[in-house]
């Protein structure tokens, strides 16, 4: 099959949607399918670092608009619409779009240019046309999508299709075997995402007292990385890593992690991983939310506790672990048929 992902990073949305995207897209490319990517130029992209061939949409920066998610876009729907059938290759068998902006007039168009077409989704806040529909989030049910898509579409709903690369299961097993020998809380991993906007990292490591290793992830749009890793070089205790590529090990050896809602969610609770949650965009809240009530995370966005004595609240993490790994299993990706 040739399938096509329409999906984008930016420093305005994050890289979220396009790390998930690429993590299907490698399954499906040892399924022997043929993968291309069609991402526009947005500011913050990771087109460079997709390993597939990327048809690539130009940036108006001039664009701006009310709604949130189309300013994410970059263009509206009908001249995202024209910009994509323009570079869609030929005989395309499925288009995969995860973007916030792009509902059922989008949908219903592209119909004609592929046979199939599936949705990624997080907020079940408009209609969609499509064959199959992701949402990888805890607790989404079948009701919030029986007015949204077509009575023939197939829901792929919860963790159980979180969309984790195959590492994360691999490591499960040595983790979770971890996480029941830990008797106190020594390495603390933080990551608040690939762009990290309110630089919230560096307001959390002055807080850290130095009796804790940390380590600190940032990507590389970040616009705050020469003054974290500035700070990081009076300190003995921080390690500060740019576009890590070992996250899954990362997660393995720390204790705890202080680190925003969305995808990563699914890769600390697949590792048991006990985490101190910021939702860092509105649309990560529901996560945030669903996460804290089953007791798997601790949502700090108005923290008024001591930080320091958080931190060694041990019985309080050791719970969150076993909760956070009933969750999600990281297999995820194998479920998914298409």
């Amino acid at each position: 099959m040739k399938i096509v992902f329409r999906v984008d990073a930016s420093l305005k949305m994050g890289i979220g949607h396009v790390m998930r995207c690429l993590t299907l897209a490698n399954e499906f490319k040892l399924q022997n399918h043929e993968i291309f990517f069609i991402c526009r130029e947005l500011p913050g992209n990771l087109i460079s670092l997709i390993k597939y061939p990327v048809l690539v949409l130009p940036n108006n920066e001039a664009f701006h608009k009310d709604d949130l998610y189309l300013n994410w876009l970059g263009a509206s729907q009908e001249r995202d619409l024209e910009q994509t059938i323009k570079v869609i290759p030929k005989n395309t068998d499925l288009v995969i779009v995860d973007n916030y902006a792009l509902d059922e007039i989008w949908h219903k168009s592209l119909r004609l240019h592929t046979k199939k077409l599936m949705v990624i989704d997080d907020l079940a806040d408009r209609k969609f046309d499509c064959d199959i529909l992701l949402n990888q989030n805890l607790g989404t049910q079948i009701l919030e999508y029986s007015d949204k898509v077509p009575n023939d579409c197939e829901l792929l709903l919860g963790c159980d299709f979180a969309l984790l690369r195959p590492e994360f299961q691999l490591l499960r097993e040595k983790a979770l075997a971890k996480r029941k020998k830990t008797k106190e809380i020594k390495n603390i991993l933080i990551s608040l995402g690939g762009v990290d906007l309110s630089n919230k990292a560096y307001s959390i490591l002055e807080d850290i007292p130095d009796y804790f290793n940390v380590v600190v992830i940032l990507g590389g749009h970040s616009q705050h990385n020469e003054m974290i890793i500035n700070y990081a070089k009076n300190k003995k205790n921080v390690n500060v890593m740019i576009d890590a590529d070992n996250i899954s090990r990362l997660m393995l050896d720390a204790d705890l992690a202080i680190g925003a809602g969305g995808s990563t969610s699914w890769e600390r609770c697949c590792l048991g991983l006990p985490t101190l949650l910021y939702v860092l965009a509105e649309n990560q809240r529901k996560i945030a939310e669903s996460l804290e009530k089953l007791g798997a995370v601790k949502i700090v966005d108005n923290l008024n506790e001591n930080l320091q004595n958080l931190l060694n609240n041990f019985t309080l993490w050791q719970t969150m672990s076993e909760k956070a790994q009933i969750i999600c299993d990281g297999a995820g990706v194998k479920r998914i048929k298409i």
